[in-house]
């Protein structure tokens, strides 16, 4: 799990390094036929007969829209406005937009615990992408800063769509056939940027490699091989380091600085999730009947 973070905290490095030099969606194309096809050789190994049934390819297709031709056309072109360390430290309202997604959507209730922390994380959400507390819309830190918030939105309607298949297909199906669509998309998407086409170096290469086969491929199963042996509350703390080491990184590798304002925005919004998890953990343990075993597996 510990590998998983890692990568994913510096793949904002890769990122800010490659899309300097190769257009957003294109370079999201380039490295998506590479994962694409890593995934696709992984799931003929492994799962052969697996068949994506016909009434469910437009939620697959929708699935791969939202979370990789949208997901990352506006991740890319966030981190190359902005800084690869405001770029992490925005990653973490994620859960608390699924959160409010859930409460529209499926009119679930939120406890007060939740209600008030949605308060907190949104004060703190707005800390981490302002920067100064004010609202500059001419800013291109800023601008930066509102399409990472908007490809974190795009990842939440993906991830509550997601729901609706886990039941009836394997975590390395969906994955891999929701990357498929997602990259079928990004090929006429990426006609917009055939001006901007031009060779780029090895370096560039070797990055989108990286985010490619480490970041989207060995990542997952490291990710999915944690899930099945750590507890849930366990994970969900280890993905709150991602931010972390983002920040880290790019303080090192890139020379960037983050403002105390945006880290005490980004740690309200760390406390604020692990608080709803721990919330979480506690009742499914009661309904399990305080036994952790049968609560790992709810």
């Amino acid at each position: 799990m510990l590998i998983t973070v890692l990568f994913w905290g510096i793949s904002f490095i890769s990122i800010k390094i490659a899309v300097s030099e190769v257009p957003p969606i294109t370079m999201a194309l380039i490295r998506f036929i590479i994962a694409s096809a890593i995934l696709l050789v992984i799931i003929r190994k492994l799962e052969p007969a697996s068949k994506l049934q016909k009434e469910d390819r437009i939620k697959m297709l929708t699935a791969g829209f939202l979370g990789i031709t949208l997901y990352f056309y506006f991740e890319n072109s966030g981190v190359n406005m902005t800084t690869a360390s405001n770029a992490s430290l925005i990653t973490s309202i994620t859960p608390i937009i699924a959160i409010a997604l859930d409460m529209i959507i499926f009119k679930t209730k939120p406890s007060i615990l939740k209600f008030v922390g949605m308060g907190c994380a949104v004060a703190g959400a707005y800390l981490a992408v302002t920067a100064n507390g004010q609202l500059s819309f001419n800013s291109a830190t800023f601008k930066g800063n509102l399409f990472m918030v908007y490809a974190m939105l795009a990842w939440a309607l993906y991830t509550l769509l997601s729901k609706a298949l886990q039941d009836k297909y394997s975590g390395l199906f969906l994955t891999t056939y929701q990357t498929l669509f997602g990259t079928i998309l990004l090929v006429p998407a990426s006609f917009v940027e055939f001006r901007q086409w031009q060779v780029f170096s090895f370096s560039a290469f070797l990055h989108i490699l990286f985010l490619a086969v480490c970041c989207s491929a060995i990542c997952y199963f490291l990710y999915i091989f944690a899930l099945k042996r750590l507890d849930v509350a366990i994970t969900t703390l280890y993905l709150n380091l991602i931010p972390v080491v983002g920040v880290v990184s790019g303080y090192v590798v890139l020379g960037e600085t983050v403002l105390p304002v945006q880290l005490l925005g980004g740690l309200m919004i760390i406390v604020v999730i692990i608080a709803i998890n721990l919330e979480k953990q506690k009742s499914t343990l009661k309904s399990a009947g305080g036994n952790p075993e049968c609560a790992k597996s709810v």
